[in-house]
């Protein structure tokens, strides 16, 4: 061997100890998994699980304000489903109303799927709630 060459890995040593190069590959792979798990853990946070039990209603407010009121489904999809959906539209400071999704101009279907990243907290109805009540009441007037 040259003088100016180096040697880039000891051997194994008869008194058991773990050659440079192992150990350092050792090191290379506890640092790749503590990155994986760190990784891992900041996903896990974005994509939380939105939880809407079994809950008939729901009402899910998003960042921009809206609160809507429906069934939802595809909780820790990317794009939960909120069918059967009814919102609040206030006309005057006294007056406001429960509007069933659908009966705009543009007329949608009674269904949206809604980015979670707008979601910022749900929560489940009781049977008993004024918004489940008026649901309940707007079925029945219109099967």
């Amino acid at each position: 061997m040259k003088p100016t060459e180096q040697k880039t890995a000891e051997t194994d040593v008869p008194n058991g100890r773990k050659s440079t190069r192992t150990m350092r590959m050792n090191k290379k792979t506890v640092a790749l998994a503590i990155l994986v798990i760190a990784i891992l853990a900041i996903v896990g946070m974005n994509y939380k699980k939105l939880s809407s039990t079994n809950a008939a209603y729901q009402a899910v407010f998003l960042n921009n304000g809206q609160v809507y009121f429906g069934k939802l489904s595809n909780e820790n999809g990317q794009y939960p489903k909120l069918r059967d959906v009814f919102y609040v539209q206030v006309t005057q400071p006294q007056n406001i109303n429960l509007v069933k999704l659908g009966s705009e101009l543009h007329g949608p279907t009674d269904e949206m799927k809604i980015s979670r990243t707008q979601i910022l907290f749900i929560e489940n109805l009781r049977a008993d709630s004024q918004v489940v009540q008026s649901i309940l009441q707007y079925k029945k007037s219109n099967p």
